[in-house]
């Protein structure tokens, strides 16, 4: 009975929730199809991830100009797509030649604008460069990099078209001008494209039986500090490790900082769910149920409030409380650890978080797993302790690909899954 039951569950979770399947994934942009939410334009001259173009938490640093004599110009492919429309004004095809990723999330873009705006087309008005149009280290020299409007020319769609392109997994994206927005995307062979995981190894939990503990550390059948509500909110309670959905000692990964007024820090990864204030927050107040939403790492900003940890579990006023986000920086560290534990939430440096990411729903989450619990509940183990991402995960991510269409997933987490 044990096997079919899981099987069934394994099916209904892999229609409703394929991309959760890795603990941590590459970042946003993992699993293109999500739930119908209201989106976003930007606002002109503003860019998406909030940094620095060739920095780590974007589309990384310029690795050399490539040209068509040049070793490197095997890296490039051409996009002829018949939903793109390419200006090409130097008739050589250029504006064609991409890098893979760039030419994914471009493919992906087209698609999302015939949907929202039918009859229209994507148009690219630069691509590659290699006659020396761009200012120094540009990542048009690269293939990295994409000048795109509306093949109507509208301007009043350039806003909305910015936030389809930030949703279709480009690495950075700036509405630059009134004419076209600007979009680039990591090099294909960057350990950044690919990183994974979702909290660095010197990351600290707080256990059950006193004391703190590095997330490197920590051990299946611990009991760390975690919040008893669906929704982030509620008590802290102590709830037991019950497995790694994915365990990189070794690795190193990126991760976005969350500093607060309370002087925590959170590192966690892009896709990682951390719960915020849905609106206006009052430093130190305990929220309502319900008043709290999960966003993806990479989305939270200064001047939303995440829940921070005050005093022990069952203790008065072992409830989450409030702290204002007053920074988010992007670094590199070493290590990435994803627990699970019963509750689906966890204390990482004081502050509550979610153990899900890649998909915004944490409920939706937790739900997911829930048969990896069942599991747990019935033999007392979810699986080994060794490194890697988790059989279930896998198991989950297998389904999905069987039984749902290739679209519902983003190039690099299916790479991370042959890793």
């Amino acid at each position: 009975m044990l096997l079919p039951t899981l099987v069934t569950c394994l099916a209904g979770c892999a229609f409703l929730l394929l991309p959760v399947c890795e603990g941590c994934g590459p970042g946003r942009g993992h699993g293109k199809r999500r739930s119908p939410r209201k989106l976003a334009p930007l606002a002109y001259k503003q860019f998406s991830p909030n940094v620095a173009e060739k920095t780590l938490g974007a589309s990384g640093r310029y690795e050399g100009k490539i040209t068509r004599n040049s070793e490197r110009f095997k890296e490039l492919t051409p996009n002829y797509n018949p939903d793109i429309i390419f200006k090409d004004e130097e008739n050589t095809g250029a504006d064609r030649m991409m890098t893979q990723r760039c030419k994914d999330k471009l493919n992906s873009l087209a698609i999302s604008v015939m949907n929202l705006w039918p009859g229209v087309r994507l148009r690219v008005t630069e691509g590659w460069d290699e006659d020396g149009h761009h200012s120094e280290e540009s990542l048009h020299y690269e293939g990295r990099a994409v000048d795109i409007t509306t093949s109507d020319r509208d301007r009043n769609k350039y806003a909305m078209l910015a936030r389809l392109a930030v949703e279709a997994g480009f690495d950075w994206v700036y509405y630059e001008s009134k004419a076209h927005i600007h979009c680039s995307v990591k090099s294909d062979h960057s350990v950044a494209a690919k990183s994974g995981g979702c909290f660095p190894g010197e990351a600290s939990v707080r256990l059950e039986g006193g004391g703190q503990k590095s997330i490197s550390d920590l051990q299946p059948g611990e009991r760390v500090l975690a919040s008893a509500g669906t929704d982030g909110s509620g008590e802290l309670v102590y709830s037991e490790v019950l497995v790694f959905l994915d365990r990189d000692p070794a690795a190193w990964k990126l991760f976005y900082t969350l500093q607060t007024e309370a002087g925590a820090r959170l590192s966690l990864t892009a896709a990682h769910l951390v719960f915020v204030s849905e609106g206006n927050c009052s430093e130190g107040a305990v929220p309502a149920h319900g008043a709290l939403r999960t966003v993806y790492a990479s989305e939270a900003q200064p001047g939303q409030c995440v829940l921070v940890s005050e005093g022990e579990a069952g203790q008065k006023h072992s409830e989450g409380r409030l702290s204002r986000i007053t920074r988010v920086s992007v670094r590199e560290s070493r290590g990435a650890f994803a627990p699970l534990t019963q509750q689906g939430t966890v204390v990482v440096d004081g502050v509550v978080a979610s153990c899900y990411a890649v998909v915004e729903q944490h409920s939706l989450a937790h739900w997911a797993f829930s048969p990896l619990r069942l599991v747990h509940s019935w033999t007392g183990s979810a699986g080994s302790h060794s490194d890697g991402i988790h059989w279930y995960s896998r198991l989950l991510h297998w389904l999905g690909r069987m039984l749902l269409d290739s679209g519902r997933f983003h190039p690099l987490g299916v790479a991370q899954d042959d890793r």
